[in-house]
């Protein structure tokens, strides 16, 4: 019966939670040592040290050092996929995302996020895990467009809309991380509204008919 009442609430089972939990507390002590002392100094141990878990657990969960920063970068996504599950399609998925309010768990960890961006800048190990995130999250837009406008996700126009929208959320949280002047420029979810309505005025823009077009079918 507790089992079941739990369910209800919409909520994953306790050992889930607790296991993102886990994933979360160990991908912010990556970032903080990385940061502290640098990538190539900091071993897998010393972040399970520091996270309190085990080396094997740290392994259990990642397949490098380097990934173990991955849920800071997939949390975005996990809450943009559960607040998007009624989006019914009438407007662009740019759009829709722009009225997601992110709340209190990326905003808790927005000075990691930050940071290990800054990291990926000079760290080839931590850039392969950043632009692979920013992969998944194509192929998870990608499906959710698909679904909502009865398309196929390996439609042509279908890729090229979650591409657009993903490579500007990418940008978005790359300028709002590089920018020297933190304190006086727009939030990280401002940078990102500001880059998505640039991607609605595209889209908007009728693209030309490609040039030629039945030019070889009179005479």
């Amino acid at each position: 019966m507790a089992g079941r009442a739990g369910g209800s609430t919409g909520r994953p089972p306790l050992t889930e939670r607790r296991r993102a939990e886990t994933r979360m507390e160990i991908a912010e002590e990556a970032v903080r040592l990385f940061v502290a002392q640098g990538v190539a100094a900091t071993t897998a141990e010393d972040i399970a040290s520091s996270a309190g878990v085990s080396t094997r657990t740290l392994w259990r969960y990642f397949r490098s050092k380097e990934e173990c920063v991955r849920p800071l970068l997939t949390t975005g996504l996990e809450i943009l996929t559960k607040s998007l599950k009624d989006w019914e399609g009438d407007c662009s998925l740019a759009e829709a995302i722009m009225n997601v309010h992110h709340g209190g768990a990326v905003g808790a960890r927005v000075e990691a996020l930050r940071d290990l961006v800054r990291l990926c800048r000079d760290e080839p190990g931590l850039r392969a895990v950043w632009l692979e995130a920013h992969y998944d999250a194509e192929a998870a837009f990608a499906a959710m467009i698909a679904d909502r406008t009865d398309r196929p996700a390996d439609d042509l126009a279908v890729r090229l809309e979650a591409g657009v929208l993903n490579t500007a959320l990418r940008i978005g949280v790359e300028d709002w991380a590089l920018r020297s002047d933190q304190s006086a420029g727009p939030s990280l979810g401002e940078t990102n509204t500001r880059a998505l309505r640039m991607i609605a005025r595209i889209s908007e823009t009728e693209a030309p008919a490609p040039s030629g077009t039945g030019s070889h079918t009179e005479g």
